[in-house]
């Protein structure tokens, strides 16, 4: 490591504490510092990290309170790029999301010709003009977080909250792109407050596409205010000289663009669980990514119809084989341990067939993915099965292959409806979680379902989709099947569980509410999932701003 010596400075301890850990824990870690004496004093780092390990900062100890000036996009994001960003934010917003994003998606190669500035402001004018501010505020607190948290860089992550925790005060995070993109997450996700952003023209709630230039220059003289105890700049070597705050730190730390192989943050490691996001995407949109979707969205409009016919045309076991010829698949997990009859689906179509024995009907209980949960649960079983569900836009009611049946709210006539269909022996299938959930958690059971029957069969189901989500909070519902069908590859994973008694619910010698949270523990082992005790209305409240409640129409 080649060092050429200067004054003792807080960016110096920094970076040496951070090259030291890396250098004993990876053969491929080395790095070099350079310092110059102009308007500040800037530290060049040229570091090689792709393998390298969580940074430890335990040797740094300094009790400065300076401010810390961190690059979102040059330090704390893995990737520089703002494409993808602005390529959800043009798609999720409405306003024609499609076409807007094509033409953005056209503007790229002429973009990337440009210097930095003008390329931001072409992509801001075509991504914002014309947008409804709402809309766009709703995009960045429940869409952008989730592509953002996967973008973010161990390393940088790493100093950004041990430097912070070991003393300094202030942490003032700048980004290129518009505030409103990046704000609710940095705030939100990562517990950082101040946020400097470029900020954009408005009239009478919609965006203009231009940016206010005045307002982010107030902001910048307020924080210089805030910078006379000395400031710390985070960022990359072909970003700084550009930000108008990086001027004004005493000491700057870069990292080389070409050098940046950093690590991406592990899930485990988020401040806070990711729970809820919105938007169609299940993909991150880079220029390649995208164009292979608009390339591919004729064939798949087709593909779905395709797929749509099959389904609602052939007996499930003819549909089966010929839709996974088009990559549409499912698979059925069976239970290895415990009471053979509840893990096995062919167990439980023969003994409960309960039409011609004149049975009460069997009670099966899933998480809930997507509006199809029921329907695979029905072809694992090879029998028709009544989904029961809170609420179904009138299109999704029509395409079913199988009966649906809506719920009330109302707990004494939703029991009864329930209670009426599997009196007359028919199967029914209840998500109690009440709404979807895509990432590995589950939220709270509604307990309503444990005094309807004597046993109950919990099913545990997952899905993988290779391009879009099947379920939205603020979008439109009635193309949730469309958007499924789309999908390039998919495949539904259906585990039987051993039965549960419920008996002494209905006799009143157990609690309802524990037995949910049984039923919920069991299923989230089995798919490896966090039981929480969110609720649908915490969902909707977060992503929509409403009950998420769906009309008939």
């Amino acid at each position: 490591m080649a060092n050429k010596r200067g004054p003792t400075s807080l960016a110096h301890k920094l970076l040496r504490a951070f090259l030291q850990q890396s250098s004993s824990s990876t053969s491929t870690g080395s790095g070099s510092i350079s310092q110059t004496n102009t308007n500040a004093q800037y530290c060049s780092t040229n570091l090689k990290l792709q393998n390298s390990p969580p940074i430890s900062m335990g040797t740094f100890q300094s009790q400065s309170q300076k401010t810390m000036v961190v690059d979102v996009e040059g330090w704390l994001l893995k990737s520089p790029s703002a494409f993808p960003y602005f390529m959800v934010v043009a798609l999720e917003a409405g306003g024609g999301g499609l076409l807007r994003g094509f033409l953005l998606l056209l503007l790229y190669p002429f973009i990337c010709l440009l210097w930095n500035e003008m390329g931001m402001r072409i992509m801001v004018m075509v991504t914002f003009c014309g947008l409804r501010k709402q809309s766009v505020a709703r995009v960045g607190r429940a869409i952008l977080p989730k592509h953002l948290s996967e973008d973010v860089s161990l390393q940088g992550f790493d100093m950004l909250k041990r430097g912070h925790s070991h003393g300094h005060g202030r942490v003032v995070c700048v980004s290129r792109m518009p505030r409103v993109m990046v704000e609710a997450f940095l705030r939100e996700y990562l517990e950082l407050e101040d946020v400097l952003g470029t900020e954009l023209e408005e009239f009478m709630g919609f965006y203009t596409g231009f940016m206010h230039g005045e307002r982010e220059r107030c902001k910048v003289l307020e924080l210089k205010k805030a910078f006379k105890d000395g400031a710390v700049g985070f960022s990359s070597s072909s970003f700084a000289q550009s930000k108008l705050p990086f001027s004004y730190c005493k000491e700057l730390l870069l990292v080389e663009k070409e050098e940046k192989r950093w690590n991406a943050l592990p899930r485990k490691r988020y401040l806070k669980p990711l729970i809820f996001h919105d938007g169609r995407l299940a993909f991150r949109p880079t220029p390649l990514n995208t164009l292979t979707m608009f390339l591919w969205l004729p064939f798949g409009f087709i593909l779905a119809l395709v797929r749509l016919t099959i389904s609602l045309s052939l007996p499930y076991k003819l549909s089966t084989p010929v839709l996974a010829m088009t990559n549409m698949k499912w698979r059925l997990l069976v239970q290895t341990t415990g009471n053979e009859s509840g893990g096995n689906p062919s167990n439980v179509s023969e003994d409960n067939n309960s039409k011609t024995n004149h049975q009460r009907g069997q009670l099966f209980v899933c998480n809930h993915r997507t509006l199809i949960d029921p329907i695979y649960i029905s072809v694992a079983i090879n029998r028709p099965v009544q989904a029961v569900c809170y609420s179904l836009s009138r299109v999704s009611e029509i395409l079913s292959p199988i009966s649906t049946v809506r719920l009330t709210r109302d707990r004494e006539e939703d029991a009864m409806i329930m209670g009426k269909l599997l009196d007359r022996g028919e199967s029914v299938v209840v998500c109690p979680e009440g709404t979807t959930c895509r990432e590995p958690y589950l939220l709270r059971f509604s307990p309503l379902f444990t005094e309807l029957s004597d046993e109950v069969v919990p099913v545990a189901v997952n899905v993988k989709t290779s391009m879009f989500y099947a379920t939205t909070a603020g979008g439109w519902k009635c193309f949730d099947s469309l958007y499924y069908l789309m999908n390039a590859s998919m495949c539904y994973e259906v585990q039987f569980l051993d039965k549960i008694d419920t008996s002494d619910v209905r006799a009143r010698k157990y609690s309802n509410t524990d037995m949910a949270n049984q039923v919920q523990r069991k299923i989230g082992k089995a798919l490896g999932f966090q039981c929480t005790m969110l609720t649908r209305k915490d969902k909707y409240m977060m992503l929509a701003e409403n009950d998420g409640i769906v009309g008939r129409s």
